[in-house]
């Protein structure tokens, strides 16, 4: 059964609705947002950590963030085929959309956003990127690709190689079929090739499924959702006490890394993100999709609570067991046990740890299955506050 102070502990520091004033960098660029609201001591201070802001400047760019993300569906309408992908400007504290056609900029511009003109349409770079998944639908990628994905601000697919490595036949094949694809460009800025996150059974307040140790991501009605390489479907999954959780409902990996389990045997779920003592437990209360540059704070349970930001969406990254495709890039950092952890942007679930390079103590980048692909391939919806 789950212990209670889980659920207890700092509930009553979490997000409270209330008025704050715009501050920092952004606020000459654009006014306080109206949906202001007050974020808990513990996760101002960790933004000030890892990404070096003030406190002011840390809850002003959260309300930001929360407008932008508000923002970015209607923009996107509104841009309608001109559309290019968009991202949060931490400069002018608004959504930027990327545009083919400049006569759609002031129906976008109404919207509340910011525009700036590209070559290439989100479709295009979309086909591009569906092209070079194709590619691995029958073998894996070479080892030295680590992934490959849309990078909006450049308006171009990214096909990303481990820094260092000697392009052997098969990644110069590899390479030479995915710049067929479209506006393709390789960078070697990998530091090294991704791996999962999954680690061998210790303590603290995991599951664990088999002799493996992965994280709890958030609760839906009837379970949770986590990611797909920790367990197969039909896996028994132990809580923390070794009892009983449940079991595997549904998992993918590789192709995706998506997966959920139901709960049972005296557990229950609660729409918290455990903040393991850096900060209050934080409170879930939806799954607005952040946009590229957006803060974001990740936890798990071998390395707890971490921020960064978003880097990249739709991202394919090349593991060893196989390409996983529609994954959300981010900075922040992960080790092995987080695998399946939370992601979230403020109060809005973003995700399931799956993988990454480097760790938390020299730093490193780490990927997320996104948490609306999880709930809408299985039926399910979010246990929120």
């Amino acid at each position: 059964m789950r212990r209670r102070r889980v659920v207890r502990v700092g509930l009553s520091a979490l997000l409270l609705f209330g008025g704050i004033a715009a501050t920092g960098p952004a606020t000459a660029a654009m006014a306080a947002p109206t949906n202001n609201l007050e974020y808990s001591p513990g996760l101002i201070e960790a933004m000030s950590t890892d990404l070096g802001l003030s406190a002011k400047e840390a809850r002003a760019r959260l309300a930001l963030e929360a407008t932008a993300a508000e923002v970015a569906p209607t923009a996107e309408k509104a841009a309608g085929s001109a559309y290019a992908g968009s991202w949060y400007d931490e400069e002018t504290g608004k959504l930027t959309v990327a545009l083919t056609d400049g006569n759609r900029a002031d129906a976008v511009r109404g919207t509340g956003a910011e525009t700036v003109s590209a070559k290439y349409s989100a479709r295009t770079l979309d086909r591009a990127m569906a092209d070079i998944d194709a590619l691995v639908t029958k073998k894996n990628a070479p080892s030295q690709v680590a992934g490959w994905g849309v990078d909006t601000r450049a308006n171009e697919v990214v096909v990303s190689l481990v820094k260092g490595a000697k392009k052997d036949a098969a990644t110069k094949d590899f390479i030479k079929r995915a710049k067929a694809a479209g506006p393709v460009t390789v960078r070697a800025d990998a530091a090294e090739a991704p791996s999962t996150f999954a680690a061998g059974t210790v303590g603290g307040d995991p599951y664990y499924t088999g002799n493996v140790r992965c994280s709890i991501g958030f609760s839906v009605h009837g379970g949770f959702v986590t990611a797909g390489h920790c367990g197969p479907q039909g896996q028994q999954v132990r809580g923390w006490d070794n009892s009983q959780i449940g079991h595997f409902q549904g998992s993918s990996f590789p192709g995706d890394d998506l997966a959920w389990v139901n709960v049972g045997s005296g557990w229950w779920t609660e729409p918290v993100v455990l903040g393991y003592g850096a900060i209050p437990d934080r409170l879930v209360r939806g799954s607005n999709v952040a946009p590229v540059g957006s803060s974001i704070c990740r936890s798990g349970s071998t390395t707890g609570w971490h921020c960064g930001t978003v880097l990249a969406h739709n991202e394919t990254i090349n593991y060893a067991q196989g390409a996983v495709h529609q994954m959300t890039g981010t900075s922040v950092c992960a080790e092995g046990g987080d695998s399946g952890g939370s992601f979230i942007s403020g109060d809005q679930a973003q995700g399931v740890t799956s993988g990454g390079h480097g760790n938390c103590s020299a730093g490193g980048r780490t990927w997320y299955q996104p948490v609306n692909e999880i709930l809408s391939r299985y039926g399910l919806t979010l246990h929120t506050a």
